[in-house]
């Protein structure tokens, strides 16, 4: 029996911390097998190296502990192509941690793999223990990285239908080559030869080739050329084509011949498994969108290999019946949760539906405060429950920017904006910018409430004031003031539509030298429309948006509509048309083709002509190649240079993204463009002809050349993207392929900025 227990040899640790530990109290009789459960119990704490317990005669149960030392310091010495950051993420030792041996030598061999996974197979660690004062010691891994291991060469064997640098573009290792001095994947990493198994069996199974699979992958070392050799096996097989396409179902409120129409392949064409996926999400999504929000669609697969065919039949039933228990946020430190739960298409109790939950998905995107967004399902309470776990990882959402354009005539364009998207982390938007150049100055305040009134209305107001001096790039002295405020209210109109109205209050003064309308020195067109002028418009706008990503879209397309009535009060009265539309297309994860398409129409009413403050002026940003104002209607009689703006324009933009084949962690993207369009149209009373103006009602001041034609215009370039640490950067390049020989060009067009 234990009468009392004695603890030895401590120095850090009290003795009755070493006590508790213990499954054995005074009172109780011991046997052998309790003993080996206190040993085991003291070691499992690790802050013993040594323990031994014996039971004296008069039953005092003595406990000799030999503690570990505490770690004062851990130290890497000797790496030099790995930052000691890394090595401290990776090892599992801290600074004031108990020292033990067996954690050492795990942490000696997660740093080895960490140096094979970057190439250096021959990397050797020895730890080393510097003994200080009270039971602590200094840990030093000394690492000898060794020389790195390259790929010498990727081989492929079994292949037919595709060539070896057609798969050497598939898989993601590479040839060491001198010139990829950048690249990452020229090493040796078992984990990347699994993924490129996969990217192999997917490029196949998207080609047609069902039976396809990888026999082997074998990576050869080669010590007298410290590289390895790759070698893929392969079995091709042959190459399938889909066959008979069904959908069987049981729901009564779905119709199969409705359901296969969705599906997106036919009887004939080449079998692709990605063809297989699309169409699935495409039966869920009806189902659901249908009322089913438990539905199970499974392909089912019948190959034919004597014909080259693949029947497939989608199975669509009712799923098991699975109810959302709790829905829970995590990664916000910024963003408060009602902010994104509002995105939520289900609530806590709502039937599950994937297609509600892949939309909320993308609608908590669209916010443009995450830089990543996934949901993710977890068991619930109840196996009829499940939880929604919204993991969200922060971006910047503060922005400072600076832009600056460079025209063919030096002129210079310089733009300052202050914007917080998400202020106070309530989803609040707002907007102050400065715009100074040659041609523009600008102030712009805004304030945009997402959730007016607690619903799903976005109401804002705009306070602005723009003036424009085209006396800068014209011979024409003269100027343009607008000083207005706007105010918006959007709403939803449907799932994916959204309707808008707006009422704006504006007044525009042209400035023009009274001497200077005496004579012929500036257009009649100008001198016309001196003075004040207050605009009343309300406004109304449609807009619907089908891309699969709301900020980088690789699929769909959106469509937009505005159109406004000036005359509700004040001076002016006309009516604005505008329509825009975009359509995404993506090859590759670097090959996205994107065409974008607006339209615009201004016309006057009530024997009011389109004044030069509500005419549409394009180029800059709008139309590159081409400065600001660069295109339309101006006035060029007598050697001046006036833009004039038009009524009409219809301009176009075709892009596609390129690789840069630069490593990811650059940040360089390009995409190679065009842009083309049509600007004109003036009202003929600002229009004159062989010295005579066209509208007897306005006095003949010279022999004025005024071009307006709606002739086609078109450049095309390369933009480079780059996310520096500064911020992001954009460069423009351009080349003119047509204009008309009054059209003002730029060439090179750059802009920046940066986020907080």
């Amino acid at each position: 029996m234990v009468r009392r227990i004695e603890v030895r040899g401590n120095e850090r640790i009290e003795a009755a911390t070493v006590i508790s530990y213990l499954p054995i109290q005074p009172g109780e009789t011991i046997d052998p097998a309790k003993i080996d459960l206190a040993l085991k119990s003291l070691f499992r704490t690790d802050l013993f190296a040594d323990v031994k317990i014996d039971l004296q005669a008069d039953g005092t149960l003595v406990v000799s502990v030999e503690e570990n030392p505490i770690i004062n310091r851990v130290l890497f010495e000797g790496n030099k192509s790995m930052k000691e950051d890394k090595l401290k993420d990776e090892v599992t030792v801290r600074p004031r941690g108990i020292f033990t041996r067996s954690k050492v030598q795990g942490d000696v061999a997660r740093i080895v793999e960490l140096y094979r996974r970057s190439g250096r197979i021959s990397a050797n660690v020895t730890p080393q223990i510097v003994q200080l004062p009270q039971k602590r010691v200094d840990l030093i891994f000394k690492i000898d990285e060794g020389p790195k291991s390259g790929i010498l060469r990727v081989n492929f064997l079994g292949n037919k239908a595709f060539s070896d640098n057609d798969l050497r573009d598939v898989v993601v290792t590479e040839q060491s080559r001198w010139y990829k001095f950048f690249s990452s994947n020229a090493n040796y990493d078992p984990d990347r030869l699994e993924y490129d198994r996969e990217q192999l069996r997917k490029f196949y199974r998207n080609r047609g080739f069902y039976d396809f699979r990888v026999s082997s992958a074998v990576a050869e070392f080669a010590p007298d050329k410290n590289g390895f050799a790759i070698t893929f096996t392969i079995d091709e097989g042959r190459e399938f084509k889909f066959g008979k396409v069904n959908v069987e179902t049981d729901l009564k409120k779905l119709n199969p011949d409705v359901l296969k129409a969705l599906i997106p392949f036919r009887t004939g064409q080449v079998y692709e498994d990605q063809k297989i996926e699309q169409a699935t999400d495409a039966l869920t999504f009806a189902a659901g969108a249908a009322g089913f929000a438990f539905v199970d669609v499974r392909p089912r697969y019948t190959p034919n290999r004597e014909t080259g065919t693949i029947d497939v039949t989608f199975e669509v039933k009712e799923g098991p019946r699975v109810y959302v228990d709790r829905i829970d946020i995590v990664g916000n430190t910024q963003t408060l949760d009602y902010v994104i739960r509002r995105e939520m298409n289900l609530v806590e109790g709502d039937p599950y539906n994937r297609a509600l939950v892949d939309r909320s998905k993308n609608q908590i995107k669209a916010l443009g405060y995450f830089k990543d967004v996934d949901i993710t399902e977890t068991p619930g309470s109840a196996p009829d429950r499940t939880n929604l776990q919204v993991k969200v990882t922060e971006q910047p959402t503060g922005e400072f920017s600076f832009s600056a354009g460079y025209s063919s005539v030096d002129q210079v364009v310089v733009d300052l904006g202050v914007t917080q998207r998400n202020f106070r982390g309530r989803g609040e938007d707002v907007r102050a910018r400065l715009s100074l150049g040659s041609v523009r100055q600008q102030l712009d305040l805004g304030f945009t409430e997402p959730r007016f009134l607690g619903r799903d209305l976005a109401a804002g107001i705009d306070v602005y004031y723009y003036k424009y001096d085209l006396t800068r790039i014209s011979t024409a002295p003269y100027s343009t003031t607008s000083l207005g405020t706007n105010l918006r209210l959007n709403f939803p109109l449907s799932l994916n539509s959204r309707g808008s109205l707006i009422y704006t209050l504006r007044t525009d003064d042209v400035s023009v030298g009274d001497s200077l309308c005496s004579g012929t020195v500036i257009s009649s067109s100008l001198c016309s429309q001196r003075g004040y002028f207050l605009t009343s418009l309300v406004g109304y706008g449609y807009r619907t948006d089908h891309r699969n990503d709301p900020i980088k879209p690789t699929r769909g397309f959106y469509l937009q509509f505005n159109q406004d009535f000036a005359g509700i009060g004040g001076d002016v009265k006309y009516i604005r048309t505008e329509a825009n539309a975009g359509w995404y297309h993506g090859f590759a994860k670097n090959l996205i083709l994107s065409t974008v398409g607006s339209a615009g129409y201004v016309n006057g009413w009530g024997g009011d002509a389109v004044r030069i403050n509500d005419r549409f002026f394009k180029g800059g940003d709008s139309f590159r190649g081409f400065e600001t104002a660069g295109i339309g209607p101006r006035d060029i009689s007598a050697g001046r240079s006036d833009a004039l703006g038009g009524k009409g324009y219809a301009i176009g933009t075709v892009e596609m993204t390129v690789p840069t084949f630069l490593p990811e962690q650059y940040g360089i993207q390009a995409a190679v463009f065009t842009d083309f369009g049509v600007l004109g149209g003036l009202d003929s009373r600002y229009k004159t002809l062989n010295g005579k103006v066209i509208d007897p009602t306005q006095p003949a001041l010279g022999n004025y050349d005024i071009r307006d034609n709606y002739a086609l215009r078109a450049s095309a370039g390369l933009s480079v993207f780059w996310r520096s640490p500064m911020g992001p950067i954009r460069f423009d390049f351009s080349q003119v392929l047509k204009k008309e020989d009054y059209d003002k060009t730029e060439l090179f067009r750059f802009s920046t900025g940066t986020r907080f």
